[in-house]
């Protein structure tokens, strides 16, 4: 049973782990040694005798027969979904320390309190809307010369604490790469992955299929039709 749970992938193993009401935490050692200790159980406990095993047969009630209607009505409506599986895979989380997550959630704090800093002149016009913000300039600026009732502009002191600074919000610290070979070395429980945006489908299928057995989460991945030579 262990040498079947070796060849399955992290998120398979994570179905299974939650269609058993298990920890689906953890490396990918980890998930196996967690499936093993589960199947040895069932089998211990299938090993016992049918003359010992208690029957109470009073135990079932209308609520109950109801409930069974409801599980096989949502059995036929999963039956219909093919993907519904992929939709729902569970995402790997960082393993943080108490500091850490008072600090990523100080950020979140700072980030709702951060107005929107919008680029001079730009409800005048659509194209400066669109842009990003700059910093203004002009002998008579107003907004350089940070009158009244004009946006604010983009200072230092709107800078977030220094602790978790270029850290994914989930936690994670990304790291970039552009070929499966990339992902060597990586730490599942601290870093996580973002495909450049100039990798074609055949190698990011291959990161793809690489960082679901190493156990990364890729924070970009995207669903890709495996069609002719994909």
């Amino acid at each position: 049973m262990t040498d079947e749970f070796e060849t399955m992938t992290v998120p398979e193993l994570k179905e299974l782990l939650r269609e058993k009401g298990l920890k689906v935490g953890g490396k990918k050692s980890e998930l196996i040694a967690r499936l093993s200790e589960s199947s040895s159980v069932q089998e211990d406990s299938a090993d016992i005798p049918e003359s010992e095993v208690v029957h109470d047969d009073q135990s079932i009630s209308q609520d109950d027969s109801e409930s069974t209607d409801d599980d096989d009505f949502e059995d036929d409506f999963f039956d219909e979904e093919d993907d519904w599986d992929d939709l729902h895979t569970a995402r790997q989380k960082p393993v943080l320390d108490e500091e850490t997550i008072a600090a990523l959630s100080f950020r979140a704090k700072q980030k709702k309190k951060q107005p929107a800093f919008r680029r001079q002149e730009w409800y005048r016009y659509k194209r400066l809307a669109r842009s990003s913000w700059r910093k203004p300039s002009g002998l008579q600026s107003k907004v350089r010369l940070n009158r009244k009732y004009r946006p604010p502009m983009a200072r230092i002191g709107y800078r977030k604490i220094s602790s978790v600074r270029g850290l994914h919000p989930s936690g994670f610290e990304e790291v970039m790469v552009h070929k499966s070979s990339d992902l060597e070395g990586l730490d599942p429980e601290t870093q996580a992955v973002r495909i450049g945006a100039r990798v074609g489908n055949r190698k990011r299928l291959d990161i793809h299929d690489r960082a679901n057995s190493l156990g990364l989460r890729i924070l970009n991945q995207r669903r890709i039709d495996r069609k002719g030579d994909l």
